[in-house]
């Protein structure tokens, strides 16, 4: 059972996602991450491109760190999760995972910030997103 308010996505790893080792580079697990917050987003019915398009923001990565456990390998079957860890006025905090079965393989946290879309000036993220990311899943 999963603790509450963690989202979890399935990535399968394909032949493109590893290195000359036979193991997932290491800056793909960025790109893993990058798809589970976009569908953690996207199951709090906050679509990316409708925030650009009718909002007139978005967000923005503007830290990560990652720590590496162990190795992930071609056709391995993934759950990376996304929860939220800390949430501000203008920037969140995702705490993220990826797991294959009960083994972590990567830990990290990703700092996305509001920023206005034609500008690219930080901005305080809509009231409205706010409280729809902060509630209990």
């Amino acid at each position: 059972m999963k603790p509450a308010g963690v989202f979890t996505w399935p990535v399968r790893v394909y032949w493109e996602d590893t290195d000359a080792g036979g193991i997932v580079f290491y800056a793909n697990y960025l790109k893993f991450f990058e798809r589970a917050r976009t569908e953690w987003l996207r199951s709090r019915g906050v679509a990316q491109s409708t925030l650009k398009a009718e909002g007139g923001g978005m967000f923005v990565v503007s830290e990560t760190s990652v720590r590496y456990l162990a190795p992930a390998r071609l056709d391995d079957e993934l759950l990376v999760t996304a929860r939220l860890e800390a949430g501000g006025r203008a920037s969140l905090i995702i705490a993220q995972e990826a797991r294959r079965g009960d083994t972590s393989l990567a830990v990290g946290t990703i700092r996305i910030g509001w920023v206005d879309a034609a500008t690219l000036r930080p901005g305080r993220i809509p009231d409205a997103i706010l409280e729809v990311l902060q509630a209990k899943a």
